[in-house]
């Protein structure tokens, strides 16, 4: 349960916290904060682990994987990303290195941080750092049960670009860490 803090000028407190579900991948906390007025509401909060995006670059193109996703009935293509099963932990580097290998069977020599962002920052503090891997070498993906419908490909920067464009990737943590990786190029 989280403590009661001071109160600090602006800022909401946090007078009560208490779980009220968990899974293996999540829980679920609903707390009683006091704003800045002094007046008091609910604010619910999803605890979930940090992750990782994968940008595996290469000829001038991307790696992408795509999965049937439950909440939204359809398919989309994305990064590999992922977080450690409950019970693993490790740098952000080396979830991203586990989730490249398992979901791909790529691996790379070379592992580049763009940057990290929040994922839901309005309901969750699960935060995201992508990395742009290269110097690829194929492999056999070992992908997780609840991953057995995944397919992967390789799409040009062009092709990319215009899956965003017309829907097919629609994953924020896909075009967030994009965005990221241009701004690197950028320097």
């Amino acid at each position: 349960m989280v403590q009661p803090m001071e109160r600090v000028p602006g800022v909401i407190r946090t007078v009560s916290s208490q779980e009220v579900y968990r899974n293996p991948w999540l829980s679920l906390r609903e707390d009683v904060v006091e704003r800045p007025d002094g007046s008091r509401g609910i604010y619910s909060v999803v605890d979930r682990p940090d992750y990782a995006v994968v940008i595996a670059a290469e000829d001038g193109g991307f790696h992408l994987v795509e999965q049937y996703r439950y909440p939204i009935q359809g398919r989309y293509w994305e990064f590999p990303q992922g977080s450690f099963p409950q019970g693993r932990a490790g740098t952000p580097e080396e979830l991203a290195r586990a989730e490249l290998a398992e979901e791909t069977g790529v691996t790379a020599a070379s592992w580049t941080p763009l940057g990290s962002l929040f994922g839901w920052h309005g309901a969750s503090g699960q935060a995201f750092t992508a990395f742009l891997a290269t110097g690829l070498s194929r492999g056999v993906p070992r992908r997780e049960h609840e991953e057995q419908d995944m397919r992967q490909r390789w799409v040009s920067r062009a092709e990319f670009e215009e899956m965003i464009r017309d829907g097919s990737i629609r994953d924020d943590s896909t075009v967030a860490a994009y965005f990221l990786l241009l701004m690197h190029e950028r320097g």
